[in-house]
């Protein structure tokens, strides 16, 4: 990726997810997200399906995306719940989902379910969104982020995503650097939870990350220090 300490803010900013996803998020806060993505150029805005169609209204014309959440924050829906979420989510605007891996089935030792999982949402966006898989790395082994790392891939994802925010622990330079040698230079790599300041955000990027999901956004480009997600 070369040497990350020379991006410039714009290059940070186009690499990042601008996030709300709390559950009392109010309408005006959404925009205001919204609003800041369009002033600093950030990749999409990450919001719950909700909140996409309010979204898509406030971000027409502005190159900004929009991704939406699926399955989240635990995984364990069916997947004809998430192929559904993620359908009606592009419907009314989403350009990128991000789903969860359903945890149990992996936990369990079905590979097999869990492919068919991410297979499922694969199927419902392709050519309408970019999927990213959310792993949850806090509640899981190296060899299982690498098992989940592969069968994304495999399912044909186009990112695996380090978690959701909600769960246990959150994104780590040691955690992307191990997806990004199991997925290769192909598919993204995306480092969400507790990413917070600029720093931390040029670790990710050293470490093999291509995008970043936080709500600090605005702190991570202008080099301050920022709260939640």
């Amino acid at each position: 990726m070369g040497n990350v300490t020379n991006f410039t803010s714009a290059e940070i900013a186009a690499m990042i997810d601008h996030t709300i996803l709390k559950a009392d998020a109010t309408r005006e806060e959404v925009l205001q997200i919204c609003r800041e993505a369009k002033q600093y150029q950030f990749a999409t805005v990450c919001v719950n399906p909700g909140w996409v169609s309010a979204a898509a209204e406030e971000l027409k014309g502005s190159g900004v995306g929009i991704t939406t959440v699926v399955g989240f924050p635990l995984g364990a829906t069916t997947t004809r719940s998430k192929a559904a979420e993620a359908k009606f989510a592009i419907e009314d605007g989403a350009t990128e989902v991000d789903m969860v891996l359903n945890i149990g089935l992996l936990k369990s030792g079905d590979l097999e379910g869990v492919l068919r999982d991410v297979e499922g949402v694969v199927a419902a966006v392709k050519g309408h969104a970019l999927l990213k898989v959310i792993l949850e790395t806090g509640l899981l082994t190296d060899e299982e982020k690498v098992t989940a790392s592969a069968i994304c891939k495999k399912a044909g994802a186009d990112f695996v995503k380090t978690s959701t925010g909600f769960g246990k622990g959150g994104a780590t330079a040691e955690d992307i650097a191990l997806m990004r040698s199991t997925v290769g230079p192909d598919l993204g790599v995306k480092a969400s939870g507790g990413v917070r300041d600029r720093e931390t955000a040029l670790q990710m990027f050293a470490a093999g990350a291509t995008r970043i999901g936080a709500s600090s956004g605005i702190a991570i480009v202008t080099g301050g220090q920022g709260e939640g997600y």
